[in-house]
């Protein structure tokens, strides 16, 4: 999901004259430090930036249209020049009084990104007003205040304190702020009347592992998969493991699938692709791809019925169905001749393979010509 910054204009991007109108080139002054801090995160490629503006009055006698966009058009290009651009452009021209909903604190004119594209709950509005708090609590965003420090009694008295992550005067500290890697964790939660099942995910982790799906060679597995693919994985099942083991492990891949793919986010940076690996007497290869689209395909046979506590017949139904939530490509194959290395081997392999494809470049940019994955 895209992350977005809402960002206001007058008093943040450029500062605001005592009449609070931009028009004439002659008031055009940019915020100081605005182009190296926002450059800074623009680069990052993490956010959207969306800009999002109330202009009172604007087509009116009182500020004419031909008066504003020469000198808006010039802001934008010089943002431009600096490697700044804003997706999208929302200007309200109304007042105050008139109390419409496209106004900002209110959302009217941003309802296309409640939707399931926007990671809203990790998006900010960056703004100089209280109303752009008020904004960012209507959008279940949190807020950026720039300029003055001095609104925090404000903010406490209108319980906004929760919705605003920074105040400050420096686009050198948001930058430095909004820059910071970003924490890749999920949590993931599928009931059902078979399955409940929770699962915690870290793609940063260091191997940590809490597993406790009522099947011993399971866990064992999936501790293969935390410890070589250095993720901190938790996963806990009640299942109905009464009937037989098929909904436990189909219904965790299945979880773990969706969990994965909430962590990865819009996957921007990541290597994308990834391994195979000798154990003994087997040779596992897995080539896996987060690319979007699910695919598996499966070349391993097993000559037991089981393995510890799981039908061999689950292995090929546990990647499938991983496959399918984590909209990845998996390819799949293994030869040998002790069952208990094959599939062991398997697994370590997938977990190398997810280690080397959520690894990050440190460019922040999509590994796809197609604009999106």
């Amino acid at each position: 999901m895209k992350k977005v910054l809402f960002i206001d204009r007058d008093g943040t991007l450029i500062t605001e004259p005592s009449d609070e109108q931009i028009d004439s080139l002659e008031k055009l002054e940019y915020y100081p430090l605005v182009f190296s801090g926002l450059g800074k995160i623009a680069r990052t490629g993490n956010y959207e930036m969306v800009m999002v503006t109330n202009q009172d009055g604007l087509g009116t006698s009182s500020f004419p249209e031909e008066t504003f966009w020469p000198a808006h058009n010039k802001m934008l290009k010089t943002f431009e020049n600096e490697g700044i651009r804003f997706s999208k452009i929302f200007v309200d021209k109304s007042y105050a009084n008139e109390n419409l909903p496209t106004r900002k604190p209110g959302t009217g004119m941003l309802t296309e990104f409640f939707s399931s594209e926007y990671d809203l709950a990790n998006s900010f509005v960056i703004g100089d007003r209280i109303t752009d708090v008020e904004m960012a609590k209507n959008l279940g965003s949190k807020a950026i205040l720039i300029g003055s420090t001095d609104k925090r009694a404000e903010l406490e008295s209108k319980g906004l304190n929760s919705y605003c992550s920074l105040i400050t005067s420096s686009w050198d500290e948001i930058s430095n702020f909004l820059s910071d890697t970003p924490s890749r964790t999920a949590s993931f939660h599928r009931k059902t009347k078979e399955t409940d099942i929770s699962i915690e995910l870290n793609l940063d982790g260091t191997g940590k592992s809490d597993l406790k799906t009522g099947l011993g060679f399971f866990d064992h597995m999936l501790d293969q998969l935390a410890r070589h693919g250095h993720l901190d994985l938790s996963v806990t099942v009640a299942g109905d493991l009464n009937i037989d083991e098929h909904h436990t492990i189909e219904d965790t891949a299945l979880a773990l699938g969706e969990t994965f793919l909430k962590a990865l986010g819009d996957k921007r940076g990541i290597e994308r692709y990834g391994f195979c690996l000798p154990m003994d007497d087997v040779l596992a290869q897995v080539a896996l791809d987060f690319g979007g689209r699910p695919w598996l395909e499966w070349d391993a046979e097993f000559n037991r019925e089981k393995i510890g506590d799981v039908p061999t017949e689950m292995f090929f139904h546990f990647f499938k169905s991983f496959s399918d939530t984590a909209k990845c490509n998996l390819n799949i194959r293994a030869e040998g001749k002790i069952e208990h290395h094959k599939i062991e081997a398997i697994f370590k392999a997938f977990a190398k393979a997810i280690k080397m494809a959520v690894k990050q470049d440190g460019t922040g940019l999509l590994p796809t010509t197609k604009g999106v994955l």
